[in-house]
């Protein structure tokens, strides 16, 4: 634990001053004629206070606006070297690391114990760059291909005429993108609120390549399990928790840290041999679907642990920046459409939000590896470009210059196919609702499955209306017949009580009690 010398307040920092070092006359009172009269525009330290008060937030993200994190170590504790060559996966070998988590479509102000996805983003300091893991609590996603993704997060944000969030859009959507209905039985089961971020599961969700020393590659899939243990919210006990704190999960994580309770994960992988992607059964590269683990069991890689809080949230985690494009050699990208539009959008936001030279930025900023290269200039940018170095390749004067042996070795898959406009070639057992309803039938125990009734009634019952009502009881219905049938009959009865109480002067309810659980 900190002493008391360190707690805020207690440290003497000097004479204030302005952005450049000129101290100043006063924190409290403007230059103005005489105590009672305007103020002057010479007042240039006033002029400075407010114009960078005026400019001192960055836009949020579009996405995951709402987070926190920490920085930590991931330590490896498995020889893994035999599939991949990448430097913090070998033996023994001790990373710095930043991670992030967040909710995907609540604003900055938004309640923590929202209903929605968690994301889960690692940023390691390797000692051959940045490399950048960027996934969410759930290992598949609503979309399979990225030009859908603006849409999808278009449904689940606010409606443009009135700035309300609307059940009726996500449904609308849902219920058109069969492709969804996997991660959305994951949302609205019990992993879809966490209890604490601590108590969840991280996916880097896509699959990746990994390449040895040998250059021999394979297909790969990260998870991180938890060592605190699955906890979850009710969704009355998430309900409560919105009003009382809503910032529950960004306070219960720097507070576990700041009393020495330091989460941690074990890394572990499923290691697919490169030629078995032509023939597997489910499409490998399809972001709504998981490899079967008794396929390519989970082979353990190592341990994640978060010990050290940031020291100044904006700095260190408002202008972090996680991009799938970070990568490091050893590890590259798959024909996954969802992965692939990510590698340009992540990169590119950043460069919008922040600003072209965010990697400059001491928390983005690689630690160990020397930045070579070409860029130069643009907004904030503060380090010289190399004196003597010619601003362009090639030439003659013994500047950098690319590797060509990672061209191959890299990002490189076999493909012989036309340019086409369409979905995926299906697998033997590609469909959109059977992974689903193996997770509802086979994962999920009764009281689970119980939770995942009340939890889709009751989101359906906030404002759904027909047809898009009707398309969700079909949904889950092709999901698994007997979770749509008690669906649909704890829905109707509710809407029914709801009319014959609102025929009775008395208020509609919406909320589903123990007694429709029971009855469906």
């Amino acid at each position: 634990m900190p002493t008391n010398d360190s707690q805020p307040g207690t440290e003497n920092f000097g004479v204030t001053t302005n952005d450049f070092g000129a101290p100043a006359g006063s924190d409290e009172h403007s230059l103005t004629v005489g105590p009672n009269g305007p103020i002057l525009l010479q007042d240039h330290y006033l002029i400075e206070k407010l114009a960078h008060f005026n400019r001192e937030r960055v836009p949020e993200r579009v996405v995951h606006a709402k987070g926190s994190g920490a920085f930590g170590t991931f330590t490896v504790t498995n020889d893994v070297s035999e599939w991949t060559k990448a430097a913090l996966f070998q033996p023994g070998a001790q990373t710095e690391m930043l991670a992030r988590f967040s909710t995907v479509a609540g604003e900055q102000g938004s309640p923590d114990t929202w209903r929605d996805p968690r994301g889960f983003a690692l940023k390691f300091y390797t000692t051959e760059g940045n490399y950048d893991l960027v996934g969410n609590n759930t290992p598949v996603f609503f979309v399979r291909d990225t030009i859908q993704f603006p849409d999808f997060i278009h449904s689940q944000k606010r409606r443009p005429d009135n700035g309300l969030r609307d059940n009726n859009m996500q449904w609308d959507f849902w219920t058109q993108v069969p492709a969804s209905a996997h991660q959305v039985t994951w949302l609205m089961g019990d992993r879809g609120i966490p209890k604490t971020w601590r108590n969840m599961d991280g996916f880097g969700s896509h699959t990746y390549q990994w390449i040895n020393a040998k250059g021999e590659k394979f297909w790969i899939k990260y998870h991180f399990k938890t060592d605190q243990g699955i906890e979850f919210f009710t969704q009355a006990d998430a309900d409560e928790m919105a009003g009382i704190d809503g910032d529950f999960h960004r306070r219960d994580l720097s507070e576990a840290i700041e009393r020495g309770d330091f989460p941690s994960w074990t890394l572990k992988i499923q290691i697919m041999p490169y030629d078995d992607a032509r023939e597997y059964r489910f499409n490998p590269f399809d972001l709504t679907k998981v490899w079967s683990q008794q396929d390519y069991p989970l082979i353990e890689v190592g341990k994640m642990e978060l010990n050290r809080n940031p020291e100044d949230f904006f700095t260190e985690i408002e202008q972090a920046a996680f991009a799938p494009s970070t990568l490091v050699p050893g590890i590259g990208l798959s024909p996954d459409k969802m992965l692939l539009g990510r590698v340009f959008s992540y990169a590119d936001t950043h460069r919008y939000r922040i600003g072209p030279n965010y990697a400059e930025l001491p928390v983005n900023k690689p630690r160990a590896a020397k930045v070579t290269n070409y860029s130069q200039a643009g907004p904030m940018r503060y380090t010289n470009y190399p004196k003597g170095q010619m601003p362009y390749a090639p030439n003659h004067y013994g500047g950098p210059h690319a590797d060509p042996s990672l061209v191959t070795e890299t990002d490189s898959w076999t493909t012989d196919s036309e340019f086409v406009r369409q979905a995926y070639t299906l697998r033997a057992e590609d469909d959109d609702y059977g992974q689903a309803g193996t997770l509802v039938r086979e994962v999920l125990d009764d009281a689970a499955r119980d939770r995942l009734v009340g939890n889709i009634s009751g989101h359906l019952l906030a404002g759904v209306t027909e047809p898009i009502l009707e398309r969700a009881f079909q949904y889950w219905k092709n999901v698994d017949i007997d979770l749509g049938t008690r669906v649909e009959t704890v829905v109707r009865e509710s809407l029914a009580k709801g009319a014959r109480d609102t025929a009775g002067n008395s208020s509609p309810g919406t909320s589903v009690d123990e007694e429709q659980l029971s009855e469906a």
